[in-house]
């Protein structure tokens, strides 16, 4: 089996001002930082905080994202429970330049097969030219889609691919099974090499927006190939992940890099005295490892 290169796009986190409204300065350098040294980013996604944001926000962040990082790194995520208001969104991502978009299933409310394909069909048809991947989370929409679903789903809306998140992620290699040709990114972003190694298109990853150095370093590495390098890198990033997967820790240690503050809409898992202090011993140890230039 081929293995595709290591490939880590950026689940950014929106970054808000004391009062809660968007930072716009904050969300541009971000954006411009973590863009220079990933393969892209993946913006107002549930990283993002997305169900918290009004469709004017969203859209002025897909149009920073494009600004800093362009059309080609940049998937814009317009999803939301319901096709109509999905495709408006994906029109609009359209009009400010967004060439890849992608869309959260249907979430609330069960979903039947047969409306996951004709949800899918008019993002489509409102949207036909970019690039269409499905986001797969059952844990967050109630709605899973096995492999073979995803495949019918794709074939009659014409997606290019797929996020899969969650316990879906595990699956990985039978996603891109059942969807021979098709794009299919994890949203596990604990070892990337793991990821490819298993047919993956890349990581979509959301702790890569608070230490996108490791995550840059990795995919190098693995790339190279490096396997001591990879190794190494594999271990600080293991390093990460011990610190649990939560917005609020993203943001956490962002604001220890002068990157951003820790204000958010919506409840996300901040740190206790004990992780913020593993945070901050690993904020130095990565920052030590990779000065900017």
């Amino acid at each position: 089996m081929t293995i595709n290169p290591a490939v880590v796009l950026s689940a950014v986190p929106t970054l808000f001002d004391g009062d809660g409204e968007i930072d716009t300065g904050a969300n541009r350098a971000l954006y411009k930082f973590v863009a220079g040294l990933l393969d892209g980013l993946f913006v107002a996604g549930s990283t993002g905080e997305f169900p918290a944001l009004d469709d004017a926000e969203r859209l002025s962040l897909i149009e920073l994202a494009l600004e800093e990082a362009g059309p080609d790194r940049v998937i814009a995520h317009i999803g939301a429970p319901d096709a109509r208001h999905s495709a408006r969104l994906a029109r609009a991502a359209v009009a400010l330049g967004a060439t890849r978009i992608a869309a959260i299933t249907p979430y609330y409310l069960p979903a039947r097969p047969d409306e996951l394909c004709v949800h899918y069909r008019h993002i489509r048809d409102a949207a036909p030219d970019p690039e269409c991947y499905a986001y797969i989370f059952p844990e967050r929409t109630g709605v899973p889609v096995s492999p073979l679903l995803f495949a019918e789903v794709a074939g009659d809306a014409g997606l290019a691919g797929a996020k899969i998140s969650g316990a879906s992620a595990a699956g990985l290699a039978d996603y891109v099974a059942a969807a021979p040709g098709l794009r299919i990114f994890s949203g596990d972003d604990s070892n990337p090499g793991a990821t490819m190694r298993a047919g993956g298109a890349g990581v979509v990853s959301g702790r890569s927006g608070g230490y996108p150095e490791v995550y840059a370093a990795l995919a190098a590495a693995l790339n190279a190939p490096d396997p001591d390098a990879a190794s190494l890198h594999q271990r600080t990033l293991d390093r990460i992940v011990a610190l649990g997967a939560s917005i609020g820790r993203v943001k956490h240690a962002l604001q220890l890099r002068g990157l951003g503050g820790v204000a958010a809409r919506m409840t996300v898992d901040p740190p206790d005295a004990e992780t913020a202090a593993a945070i901050a011993d690993v904020v130095a140890d990565v920052t030590a490892a990779f000065p900017v230039s």
